[in-house]
C-alpha cells in the first residue's frame, strides 16, 4: 500500500548537468540500507521473483523513537536518500503480541538484544491466548530530497510455547503464522516463510509499484 508520493522534476531536456549517484544505477536496481543481512537475503528473493535486483548498502540507519513502523522506515529513509543521493529501500518491523498490549512492538529488536526469547516466552507463561502478528513497513526514497512511498506487509500467527526450528532469524523461531501447517518461521525454508511473511508481502507490493512506476516489463 503505497502512502506517499512526492518528487521533484527532472532538469529540462538539453540542459547540461553533473550526473548524481542515483542516476548512475540501472533501472532494475534499488538498495536496502541495513546492517541485517538476513533482511536483506529474504528481500532479495521476493525482489528477484519479479526481475528486481536488491543490493544491500551496509549502513545502521539512526532509528526514530516512535510507535509507528511506518514513521520510523519513512524518518530512516530520508536519512539514508539524503546521504547516498540513491534508490534506497529502509524496513522497520514490529512484533505486536495481543496480551501484552502490543508489546513489544516497533521495539521489537531492542527487545530482542535485551530478554531475548526466552523472556518473551516468560511473559506469557500461563497465558491461553498468544495471538500475535508482524508489520514491516517498507519505505522508498529514489535519492535526495525525494519524499518517501511507504509499504506494509502483515503477518497474523501465534507464539509457540518453546522455540523451534533452526531458520530464519529474530522470532522466528517462536512465531506460528496463519496458513503454516502449525510451523514455526524458523521452521520452514527461506521460499516458505516468504510465501507468508509480513517482510515478503511488504517488498511484493513494493516490487510491483516499481516495475509499474518504472514501465519495466512485470514477471
Amino acid at each position: 500500500m503505497a502512502l506517499s508520493l512526492k518528487q521533484r522534476a527532472g532538469p529540462a531536456i538539453g540542459v547540461r548537468v553533473g550526473l548524481r549517484p542515483k542516476d548512475l544505477v540501472p533501472p532494475k536496481v534499488v538498495y536496502l540500507a541495513s546492517t541485517n543481512i538476513h533482511k536483506y537475503l529474504e528481500a532479495r528473493e521476493v525482489m528477484a521473483s519479479h526481475g528486481l535486483s536488491l543490493a544491500f548498502l551496509r549502513e545502521d540507519v539512526p532509528e526514530l523513537q516512535g510507535d509507528d513502523v511506518a514513521e520510523i522506515a519513512a524518518w530512516g529513509a530520508r536519512w539514508a536518500a539524503d546521504k547516498w543521493d540513491l534508490p534506497i529501500l529502509v524496513e522497520d518491523t514490529g512484533l505486536f503480541i495481543e496480551a501484552l498490549n502490543g508489546f513489544p512492538g516497533p521495539y521489537a529488536s531492542y527487545v530482542l538484544k535485551t530478554i531475548g526469547l526466552e523472556g518473551i516466552l516468560k511473559l506469557l507463561e500461563g497465558v491461553e491466548d498468544r495471538r500475535a502478528y508482524f508489520k514491516t513497513a517498507l519505505a522508498f526514497c529514489d535519492g535526495k530530497g525525494v519524499e518517501p512511498v511507504v509499504f506494509t506487509g502483515e503477518a497474523h500467527g501465534t507464539i509457540s510455547h518453546e522455540p523451534r526450528g533452526s531458520g530464519g532469524f529474530g522470532y522466528d523461531p517462536i512465531f506460528v503464522p496463519e496458513g503454516g501447517d502449525g510451523r514455526t518461521f524458523a521452521e520452514m525454508s527461506k521460499s516458505e516463510k516468504n510465501t507468508l511473511s509480513h517482510r515478503a508481502k511488504a517488498f511484493k507490493a513494493f516490487a510491483e509499484w516499481f516495475a509499474r512506476e518504472r514501465g519495466l516489463r512485470a514477471r
